[in-house]
């Protein structure tokens, strides 16, 4: 399996694109604040064509472009429909400071508008988008409508049973932050013992934030994991 990615512009947010193989239909996950440059290089350099942009949550570093992506290759959106009301305006619940300086670097927020077509996903679904198998696990405690998506196989030049992107459910010796909005402390450890913990040991993890893990090391080392593994 074709994966690379590479950081917004702003808080690092990881975009992901995988793919069958370079030259064949691909998915976008996540593009966060102004990555369309970095994204059409890419999509030039492996001679990729979009198929759809899936959504981890609706988080807007997570969510930016989502519509100028959609919009220049007439594709659609997926979202769990618990996040779904943050298209509308994923600025919202932030810090009026924090959105000024957004919209002092990156543009209005009166520019924002939803994408034309969203799709909802359910939890233990399987999406067959660009020649991959995409399963859907709802992983709220981040936000509501949190999922993890789980495709079979490596990225290529690694090893492993599986990749799973994981958003900010889990990321490289943490977990994301539950104190936002929409935030569960209670639901972010079920979604870890439920969720994440019964993962393989070799699946890779594709984080939303940080370099990439293994289920196998976050279990060893990540001290969040070992407190949902107790049951506390």
């Amino acid at each position: 399996m074709f994966v690379t990615g590479f950081p917004a512009a702003a808080f690092d947010t990881n975009c992901y694109v995988l793919a069958a193989a370079p030259g064949e239909e691909c998915v976008v996950v996540d593009p966060g604040i102004e990555v369309m440059g970095q994204l059409s290089e890419v999509l030039a350099r492996y001679r990729l064509r979009p198929a759809a942009v899936l959504l981890t949550h609706g988080h807007v570093d997570h969510v930016w472009s989502v519509t100028p992506v959609c919009g220049a290759h007439g594709v659609g959106a997926y979202i769990h429909p618990d996040d779904a009301y943050r298209l509308a305006d994923p600025l919202a619940s932030l810090d009026p400071a924090l959105v000024a300086m957004l919209e002092q670097q990156f543009g209005p927020k009166a520019a924002w508008s939803e994408p034309d077509d969203v799709s909802s996903l359910v939890d233990g679904q399987e999406l067959a988008l660009a020649g991959l198998r995409l399963q859907v696990a709802h992983a709220p405690g981040h936000t509501e409508g949190s999922v993890i998506f789980t495709v079979p196989g490596p990225p290529d030049g690694t090893e492993g049973s599986a990749t799973a992107l994981t958003g900010d459910v889990l990321f490289a010796g943490s977990v994301g932050r539950t104190d936002l909005p929409g935030g569960d402390p209670e639901a972010m450890l079920r979604t870890l013992r439920e969720k994440v913990l019964t993962l393989a040991d070799d699946v890779v993890v594709l984080p939303g934030h940080g370099p990439s893990t293994t289920v196998a090391r976050e279990r060893a080392t990540n001290p969040y994991l070992a407190q949902a593994a107790r049951g506390v």
